[in-house]
């Protein structure tokens, strides 16, 4: 294992190195201009950042989308192939990008389940965890465990290591690394209410501290007018067709009732069980009907998803919503049809009124995979060391890289971010406000500060930052959450490692049943039946899956003694 000596010495050098490179590579974003030939062959002693000479050719299959290509409009003399970020990579690293196809939504991923039958991939292909399994299984792909060890950076090792050892477990197959892992971020699962405080007000109520306070809010929405329309035309909770949505589903309503149907968990002897056949997740289902039933829950809500949701709160129909910190930025256009339309997150409350905990489902489910015979297996590893360093690291050209405050990052074909990036603004802004010194803002926490401000101003484009202050202000989402970590809300999921067999071979038919009878539930189906889907789930492979993750868990602890 390097030593801490080593590791700084080789952050330091990996810094410097950069430095040198591309100062002076760049006159800005926009308009850039790379030398042909490096000025300082010095600077790629370091082999996180050692430049190949000649160049290596690193091809790649992308999903792209309106999106993306309304970004490269925006970006004279910029294309998908030839930009900022793959000039980059060729004038640091060496590495010369190209795309084998591209296309969008269902057309990529019927294209993309071609190329992975076939085994005809591509140098480096993102795939998801069952995917990676199966290019390992048929020999497709190269174990990554040396490459990743002698070419991660020190920077990068930091940062794809705050999700814990999860995003390795789930990439590692019979003890090889088959795959780097594109890290996400479980923390920003983190589940609060979002309620309409105009309303509240309005109505004379204060904010909830049970479950039992969330109801009766519910219900005075729905029966008490708020909107003064003198119609009973409004809901009291938003909730989507997909009941797990990030924003408009159920896991923070039933995560109240100690419900945790997503996330595999301990039970009192210290094995794992699925949460979703928990009885727990029975009672929640029936509160569910409940509000359903008396028409707090639009009747129509199981043809509704998530954008026509939102239409409805953009519309003053709809009071509550459980959603995850961007929540502000989805329930904003109620503030187009009502400018005095209020909304803030709460803290997800439970039945006892005692802090209940916040389930986080590992939420890593992508990974880089090298072909095998591919010569430069650690090229994608490099990459990542780059992207990582000019975004947050010492050399870092945010305004340049990642935003402009277009979404440039999205440039590049790998897009690894810090997990705790955002939280970690909020805490920089926090001090801010506290000492009265913005001199410890760095990128992105000065970058939301300006639109903070903008809404703070009172002049017409003050709406364009109402969402960041939701988010990041003293009173916004990012305050509950730091105040969850520090309490020890956090409720992590327990099984992290790859798919099992039997998950590969059943996992999507075990999904369809329990979705499909949650809802059916809440629609009005008797509340036992959900006693015969957790009947079922077992028969049809959850007991072999269980074992399995219990088998893995087992030997994980083993290996940790």
């Amino acid at each position: 294992m390097m030593s801490k000596v080593n590791a700084k010495a080789k952050a330091i050098v990996a810094a410097v190195s950069t430095a040198l490179i591309l100062s002076g590579c760049f006159r800005d974003g926009r308009d850039q201009e790379i030398s042909s030939e490096p000025e300082h062959e010095t600077a790629y002693q370091d082999p996180a950042l050692s430049r190949y000479n000649p160049p290596a050719r690193l091809t790649f299959v992308r999903e792209t989308s309106d999106g993306l290509d309304d970004l490269i409009r925006q970006l004279p003399g910029e294309t998908l192939e030839d930009n900022r970020w793959s000039r980059l990579y060729e004038q640091v690293l060496g590495i010369k990008i190209k795309y084998d196809w591209t296309a969008k939504g269902d057309s990529y991923r019927q294209k993309f389940g071609v190329t992975l039958a076939s085994g005809d991939i591509p140098d480096v292909v993102r795939v998801n965890a069952q995917q990676l399994r199966q290019l390992s299984n048929a020999g497709l792909i190269q174990n990554l465990s040396a490459a990743y060890d002698a070419y991660a950076s020190p920077f990068t090792k930091q940062i794809l290591s705050q999700e814990g050892t999860g995003p390795f477990e789930a990439a590692t197959i019979d003890g090889r690394l088959m795959g780097i892992p594109e890290t996400s971020s479980s923390i920003e699962g983190a589940m609060f209410l979002w309620i309409r405080t105009d309303w509240l007000n309005r109505l004379g109520l204060k904010p909830p501290k049970t479950i039992g306070d969330v109801l009766a809010i519910s219900k005075a929405f729905t029966e008490r007018d708020p909107d003064r329309n003198g119609k009973q035309d409004t809901f009291g909770l938003a909730v989507s067709n997909y009941l797990w949505d990030p924003v408009a589903g159920v896991s923070g309503f039933m995560a109240g009732f100690g419900a945790f149907p997503n996330l595999w968990i301990k039970d009192g002897s210290g094995k794992l069980v699925f949460g979703g056949i928990q009885p727990e997740v029975k009672t929640a289902l029936k509160a569910l009907q409940d509000l359903y039933r008396s028409g707090q829950i639009d009747g129509e809500f199981g043809f509704k998803d998530g954008a026509k949701v939102q239409k409805q709160v953009a519309d003053g129909k709809i009071g509550m919503a459980y959603g995850q910190q961007w929540s502000s930025f989805w329930v904003q256009p109620s503030r187009q049809q009502d400018p005095n339309a209020e909304w803030q997150a709460f803290p997800i409350v439970s039945v006892s009124g005692e802090a209940p905990k916040v389930p986080l489902p590992f939420t890593t489910s992508n990974f880089f995979a090298v072909k095998q015979g591919y010569p430069h297996p650690e090229a994608i590893v490099k990459m990542i060391n780059l992207h990582l360093e000019k975004n947050w690291g010492k050399t870092a050209d945010y305004e340049t890289y990642y935003s402009t405050p277009l979404p440039v990052w999205e440039l590049s074909p790998v897009t690894p971010y810090p997990a705790r990036k955002n939280l970690d603004a909020y805490r920089q802004l926090d001090k801010a406000r506290r000492t009265g010194s913005a001199s410890i803002l760095k990128d992105e926490a000065r970058a939301i500060q300006k639109n903070i401000d903008t809404y703070r101003s009172g002049n017409q484009d003050k709406e364009l930052g109402w969402g960041w202050e939701r988010t990041y202000g003293p009173s916004g989402a990012f305050a509950i959450l730091d105040h969850y970590e520090k309490n020890n809300q956090l409720l992590y999921e327990s099984f992290v490692g790859a798919p099992t067999e039997t998950m590969i071979e059943k996992q999507f038919i075990l999904d369809d049943l329990m979705n499909d009878s949650f809802m059916n539930i809440i629609l009005g189906r008797p509340v036992d039946d959900f006693d015969r889907f957790a009947r079922e789930w077992r028969r049809l492979g959850g007991d072999q899956i269980t074992a399995e993750v219990n088998a893995w868990y087992s030997k994980k602890g083993n290996e940790a003694k």
